[in-house]
């Protein structure tokens, strides 16, 4: 067959009914996708053949659509654009199912339509991370970022749509979502929705004749306000929100209040006023930022954050009183007060018995967003509180949390490689952090009893790389003489050339920078001696690290299926080596499966975040990827190797200790050759470790 001839659609027929009618099992025509396909080019027809091949492997019903569609498709889009189309579908699949992925390969022309805005086009999630640095830099309290299909806030989130196109420009476009995002700011910094009165706006709407008009008419002139705001505190982002929208000069019975609106005692008030007064009035098209009020869900965050701030400012001021002396008999004085000063909102003022007192970062922050919300902290807000008067939330169980959605708040969403495909499946994984329970045994200190000899050595070893010198070479100043630079410098003298400055030697202490992260295999199969081994292995590295001075951090992992993927806190960064680590470490047990690349996906973005020259992932396992939906052979080794090479991408060396007697079958491609050793003696593996150690930092 000439390999450059396109194909007739007798030939692409015959080839389609033996792809698809094999996987499906049944006789299905093939003519009309045939039909459609043979008029292609024929490296068109090999892009189809080859998604074809790939999508069957998914799902063979899912294929035969894709068939049908694919000439549509590649006449509309170029190939790029078609892969995108592919692998959305299949995405739809992994989500909704069958019939909604076929309905996304219909949708042809939609999604064509939707790649032509593509250049211009700004996703959330590409400029996400600019805009959350960008509301850091704001005043008030921190505001999260999250989608939704239109701009909206609620006082503590804010909510932008997943990609804005609307603008003839990528940086149009930009400026957009930043002007979405510091207008919906300025509606939780300049008072739109006083907290004394959280169900006001709702009350306002209701009671009119028309709600959704009289919505409207508030949140135009609510807009008017605020872009005043703006432009006296921060000149230059209003001069981008007026380069978006070319403002018509307001009608005659807006313009008095339009005036009053912008004056710098304006207020909410105002606007409610003004709303009264302009009421049957037409509303001004609305501006391009502008969003929507959700006076609803305003309310709810409202209520539910005030009940908790002030719970814990009398809980943090009660902590403060522990440390004062007790006031004399009959002096009923209050004992703390809020400074009544506004001329700078970014710094409330705690009293002690009339007198400033310097108050914690949290209690700074508590005040300023009370105030943020009520003008001021109210004096019963300042009364500590009593024994009994606060308990802190008690957090959710895990098991609770996870037989509800598992889109809840503190799950973690994670793409998993396909290799089939090769494309991400994206936020395919769920995963949670969850504390491993601490076990009151004597099992470190039994461990440390049965291991006195290693640990000894142990600690010889960690010292002696704490102690290791570098050798700087060719200094002006130094130890001693460089003698490979003093020949060098003779020779260079003897040609005529000066003789050079740097002939000495200096020995300088190396300064460690090393931050370690231990991934310890919890899934079901260590059990018994395996799990010993691991806890043991914790105890003896913990015990000769401590020496070292190095930072790390213990983290076990498990779950099952992909929507159950859990990791087991057992000591963070920043938390010492103590009685309470000590105790999780003997609380290790095993759970359910091994799906490692989410894993590795979790433990590698906290790795990032930590400042340190040399970061190592070391895994502790007993055996290759597994999990109970699918997750094993193949698939689950290419995936955990793309999250190794996520983290190779990162800066992070990684490697993996095993125990699993097969691991040379698997390991030396997911991790390299190099990078993992196969060991069958708890005695080996600290020692391992230091090896490990010194090869990195050395």
């Amino acid at each position: 067959m000439d390999e450059f001839r396109p194909l007739t659609a007798a030939e692409i027929e015959d080839w389609l009914d033996e792809e698809l009618d094999a996987a499906l099992s049944l006789r299905r025509t093939s003519r009309q996708a045939a039909i459609s396909l043979s008029s292609l080019a024929r490296d068109q027809q090999d892009f189809v053949r080859h998604w074809i091949a790939i999508v069957a492997k998914t799902n063979p019903e899912l294929a035969f659509h894709f068939a049908n569609h694919a000439a549509d498709g590649l006449k509309r889009m170029a190939k790029d654009d078609a892969e995108a189309w592919i692998i959305q579908t299949m995405d739809v699949y992994d989500k909704m199912g069958l019939y909604p992925a076929i309905a996304a390969l219909a949708a042809v022309e939609a999604f064509a339509a939707g790649r032509a805005e593509r250049a211009r086009a700004v996703a959330l999630e590409e400029v996400g991370p600019v805009l959350e640095l960008f509301l850091q830099a704001l005043s008030g309290r921190p505001l999260r970022l999250e989608r939704g299909a239109r701009p909206f806030t609620d006082t503590t989130r804010l909510f932008l749509p997943a990609s804005i196109a609307e603008r003839p420009t990528r940086e149009e476009n930009l400026r957009l979502y930043k002007a979405m995002a510091a207008h919906l700011w300025a509606q939780t910094w300049f008072g739109t929705f006083p907290g004394s009165d959280p169900e006001r706006l709702m009350n306002h709407c209701r009671s009119s004749r028309d709600p959704d008009y009289a919505c409207e008419l508030f949140h135009a002139l609510e807009t008017i306000r605020l872009d005043a705001c703006l432009a006296r505190e921060l000149p230059g982002l209003y001069r981008e929100l007026r380069a978006l929208h070319n403002r018509p000069p307001p009608a005659r019975a807006w313009q008095s209040w339009s005036a009053r609106l912008e004056a710098a005692d304006a207020t909410v008030e105002t606007t409610y006023e003004a709303a009264a007064a302009l009421y049957g009035e037409p509303v001004p098209e609305r501006r391009p930022y502008q969003g929507i009020l959700d006076g609803g869900a305003v309310a709810v965050a409202l209520a539910e954050r005030m009940a908790q701030e002030r719970a814990a400012l009398q809980a943090a001021l009660k902590k403060l009183l522990a440390g004062k002396a007790s006031p004399p008999e009959g002096d009923d004085r209050r004992r703390f007060s809020a400074g009544k000063e506004r001329s700078d909102r970014n710094e409330p003022t705690l009293l002690f018995d009339g007198e400033r007192l310097t108050a914690p970062a949290d209690v700074r922050a508590l005040m300023q967003s009370i105030r943020q919300d009520l003008g001021e902290i109210p004096d019963e807000y300042l009364v500590p509180a009593g024994d009994g008067d606060y308990a802190p939330e008690s957090p959710k169980k895990v098991e609770d949390v996870w037989k509800g959605t598992y889109h809840e708040d503190g799950a973690f969403l994670y793409n998993e490689w396909d290799y089939k495909r090769q494309h991400y499946r994206k936020e395919w994984c769920v995963l949670r952090e969850v504390d491993v329970h601490p076990a009151e045994e004597p099992f470190v200190a039994e461990t440390l009893r049965k291991y006195a000899g290693l640990s000894t050595r142990l600690r010889k070893t960690f010292e002696a790389l704490r102690g290791e010198n570098a050798v700087q070479r060719r200094q002006k100043h130094g130890d001693e003489v460089d003698f490979d630079a003093l020949i060098q410098g003779f020779s260079d003298l003897r040609s005529g050339r000066e003789l050079p400055d740097g002939l000495f030697l200096r020995h300088r202490r190396l300064a460690r920078n090393i931050a370690v992260m231990f991934m310890v295999d919890m899934s079901g199969s260590t059990k018994g001696w395996i799990n010993d081994a691991e806890r043991e292995s914790l105890v003896l590295l913990c015990e000769a690290l401590e020496i070292l001075g190095d930072r790390y951090a213990i983290y076990g992992f498990s779950g099952i299926t992909r929507k159950r993927c859990e990791i087991y806190r057992v000591k963070r960064f920043d938390e010492p080596y103590n009685r309470e680590v000590r105790a999780r470490i003997t609380g290790i047990k095993p759970q359910d499966y091994t799906r490692m690349g989410v894993a590795i996906r979790h433990l590698c973005g906290m790795l990032k975040g930590v400042e340190a020259r040399t970061k190592l992932l070391v895994t502790l396992s007993d055996g290759k990827p597994d999990d109970y939906d699918g997750y094993r052979g193949e698939y689950g080794i290419e995936d955990t190797r793309q999250a190794l090479l996520e983290a190779k991408r990162d800066g992070i060396h990684a490697f993996c200790i095993t125990i699993d007697t097969d691991a040379r079958d698997y390991l030396p491609h997911m991790y390299g050759a190099a990078n993992y050793a196969q060991i069958d003696d708890v005695r080996k593996l600290p020692l391992k470790i230091s090896d490990i150690y010194r090869h990195l930092t050395s």
